[in-house]
């Protein structure tokens, strides 16, 4: 009994340590995400407007901004922008980023450097990559109008046309982002055992059947997890809407996020932006947990198959 005391002792010693190592991160996450957060959705409960400072902490009705939501057309209309931005995005992300994983994979000599110069896009700043587009967009100086006008195709502003300006940003995150979905389809595809390839390939299976029934089971839950990280990324697209259309033309890119922006710092409502901010985290986890929900599903799926 003695000699375990001294080992439950130094157990314990090493446990204050670590605690007390950990501390000071603790204390500085508290002070930049749980305060704020705990401030966010106080302030959603009331009707707080920096013009009258009298309604920071008036909880007479304190679901009276999430009604507003719901009846609020400008609200509605940036959640169904936000949907076909975020639906658009990860589509194209993902199958851009298989189709060059698929591309590499099948070679080893140009696989480090492409893989590479591939990255470039995914490490640049938002705001960077913002006005890059920006400057393509913009016909007076865009070398690809340049280019489609000398072929005899020359094409108008795209970001000042409603029917193409949310595509121009889906464009713009689409390029930024899918080297992230070709890089862990890479990873899952190289992980992919050679038994079943080859058991195929033995019954006379084609390439795309190979793919279809033995390749895609096995990199299906890698595949959800990357799209449900493009997923809440193509949420944080304020920088590149920021940059590129301001919202315009209109309110044809005007996303939640930067509605909820307009409202805090250009009409002064910021209890109404905390509900819908706080309605929109809520959204994003709630969403999160069935992706994971059905990427579980999927392993088991997977398990199954190995």
């Amino acid at each position: 009994m003695a000699a375990v005391m001294p080992g439950q002792g130094w157990a314990e010693r090493r446990r204050g340590q670590l605690l007390l190592g950990l501390g000071p991160a603790l204390l500085v996450l508290a002070a930049l995400t749980v305060v704020p957060g705990i401030y966010l959705a106080l302030t959603a409960l009331t009707p707080l407007n920096l013009a009258n400072p009298a309604t920071a902490w008036n909880f007479e009705d304190p679901l009276g901004n999430f009604r507003s939501m719901l009846e609020d057309p400008s609200f509605l209309h940036s959640v169904k922008v936000q949907a076909h931005l975020s639906a658009a995005s990860v589509v194209l992300q993902l199958l851009i980023g298989l189709a060059v994983a698929l591309l590499l994979h099948t070679s080893t000599r140009i696989r480090d450097v492409a893989r590479s110069l591939l990255l470039i896009p995914m490490v640049l700043p938002p705001i960077v990559v913002g006005i890059v587009w920006l400057a393509l967009f913009t016909v007076d100086i865009s070398p690809i109008h340049r280019g489609l006008a000398w072929l005899g195709m020359p094409v108008g502003p795209l970001l000042t046309n409603p029917a193409s300006a949310l595509w121009a940003v889906v464009l713009a995150g689409t390029w930024q982002n899918f080297p992230f979905a070709m890089l862990m389809s890479l990873a899952a595809l190289q992980m992919v055992p050679a038994s079943p390839l080859e058991a195929a390939r033995i019954d006379g299976a084609s390439a795309w059947q190979v793919f279809w029934h033995v390749r895609l089971p096995f990199i299906a839950p890698t595949l959800v997890v990357a799209g449900l990280f493009m997923l809440i990324d193509s949420v944080k697209a304020f920088p590149l809407i920021f940059i590129m259309t301001d919202g315009g033309p209109g309110n044809v890119t005007e996303v939640t996020n930067y509605y909820v922006y307009r409202q805090a710092f250009s009409f002064s409502l910021w209890g109404y932006a905390s509900s819908i901010a706080i309605t929109l985290v809520a959204a994003v986890f709630l969403l999160s947990y069935a992706i994971d929900r059905l990427t579980s599903r999927l392993d088991k799926t997977q398990d199954s198959l190995s």
